[in-house]
């Protein structure tokens, strides 16, 4: 088998068991199975003058590679290019693309100061797999370099279409990069009709059946590859006991109310306010829901540092705060909001005690906690997830009640149906879920790609 080197962002903490994102999720137990090479930033900021050398650690069966970037690094690749021009841009929010030159110039530099730390790790037959949408042209430094090696790529969020794609300057230059690698992997059908839209309208290219697009004397493989999660250790987690988890489960059993829970990153992408007046809307459309029913909104603190993030949090704040002002009464809280990490045995747990799961994101890549939501459930007396149109999950998990996330009234309606919905339909839907999670599982994942990327 060869070896396997990843190379993201960042790399996750492989003894932490709070995770928030599939990305890190998904490598985190993808590698700890397969072993092999993660290399990535290591958190850490510098003076421009500073020049340590790559950290490397053993972590089980892990080879770690980190290296800082420096301030005006941070300011311009990751706060600049990669989340105020990239993130907004491929989750079609061109309201919010903040471009500036120097972005473009940091994003760059530090994707050249990548290829140089990671080329002195390769081996001559390693498998390298590249991740998401800050390191696009790592794959042509890399080739600028001598590097011969199979290079993959896939990217974890949408990919846009043409043209919103074309907003941006240097979008061809950004496809041109893609281009470079072996294999791209992509998480629908969707994403990847959307690329082979932009090569035949701007680049004269053509994908065949098979995925191939030609590219001089080369082709490039391109496909769908669904992220999953490792199903029956997530089933584990959420069957042990949690002590605090079971006495509030207990508390709401005696009063006769159930729970919504939604768990996401802090993100305008999420849709969150949109689902908080969504549960404000059931509580007005469905008066009998008063005191029966509370969401739980766990939202996990990210990129704090850019103000579309800081005004998130502040909108959110007053919003669950005005819901809890109009509806509650002195032993009933309408809603729960949580600003802060939660270990995933915890999440496992809450997941489990929830009679639905609400993942309305405005746009997304796949969406992790859909598939963990419903790999917590007990068969016996399953939650419903209820799930926006425009995550990746959709395409696949039909069986769940899927919504539109800019309707608010169509979110109210399928809240009120999921709690209420008939033990065996929600027995029925549970076991249609949780076959197709397990088809589309994390070893499925890694297996098919790698074996693209392997075998040519």
């Amino acid at each position: 088998m060869k070896r396997l080197v990843v190379v993201s962002n960042r790399v996750a903490d492989l003894k932490r068991s709070a995770q928030s994102g599939g990305l890190a999720v998904g490598l985190a137990d993808s590698l700890k199975r397969r072993g092999g090479v993660w290399m990535g930033w290591d958190g850490q900021t510098m003076r421009a003058d500073e020049q340590p050398e790559p950290r490397i650690r053993k972590i089980g069966d892990v080879t770690q590679v980190t290296i800082p970037l420096t301030e005006e690094d941070y300011a311009q690749y990751y706060l600049g290019f990669s989340n105020s021009v990239l993130w907004p841009l491929f989750h079609y929010r061109l309201d919010l693309v903040d471009y500036k030159t120097v972005y473009l110039e940091g994003y760059r530099r530090v994707t050249s100061k990548f290829a140089d730390a990671l080329l002195p790790v390769l081996e001559p037959d390693d498998l390298i797999w590249i991740h998401d949408y800050h390191l696009i042209p790592l794959a042509a430094e890399l080739r600028q370099r001598g590097c011969k090696q199979r290079i993959g790529y896939f990217l974890h969020i949408p990919f846009p279409p043409p043209e919103v794609l074309a907003a941006v300057p240097r979008h061809r230059w950004l496809v041109e990069s893609l281009l470079e690698y072996d294999v791209l992997g992509f998480q629908t059908n969707t994403d990847l009709g959307n690329l082979q839209h932009y090569v035949e309208e701007n680049l004269g290219c053509k994908m065949e059946a098979n995925g191939r697009i030609a590219v001089g004397d080369r082709s490039v493989h391109a496909g769908c590859f669904p992220i999953g999660i490792d199903v029956d250790a997530f089933v584990a987690m959420a069957e042990q006991p949690n002590e605090e988890v079971q006495i509030e489960t207990q508390r709401r059993e005696i009063l006769g109310r159930k729970q919504i829970i939604g768990v996401d990153r802090l993100d305008y992408t999420k849709g969150l306010p949109d689902r908080l007046r969504a549960f404000a809307r059931l509580l007005e459309l469905y008066p009998e829901m008063r005191k029966s029913v509370a969401l739980m909104q766990i939202a996990t603190p990210t990129r704090e540092e850019v103000e579309a993030y800081v005004e998130i949090r502040t909108e959110l704040e007053a919003l669950s705060g005005s819901i809890n002002g109009r509806f509650a009464d002195f032993n009933w809280t309408p809603v729960r909001y949580i600003h802060g990490i939660v270990p995933r045995d915890a999440l496992a747990a809450l997941f489990r005690a929830s009679q639905v799961g609400l993942v309305t994101p405005l746009r997304d890549g796949m969406n992790l906690v859909a598939k963990e939501y419903i790999a917590a459930q007990s068969m016996e007396n399953p939650g419903v997830l209820v799930l926006s149109k425009f995550a990746g999950a959709a395409e696949d998990l039909r069986e769940a009640l899927i919504v539109n996330p800019f309707d608010v009234d169509d979110m109210a309606r399928n809240l009120c149906r999921a709690l209420t919905m008939p033990l065996e339909e929600r027995q029925q839907r549970q076991r249609a879920l949780m076959k197709r999670i397990r088809e589309h599982d994390n070893a499925h994942w890694l297996k098919s790609f790698l074996s693209v990327l392997e075998n040519g």
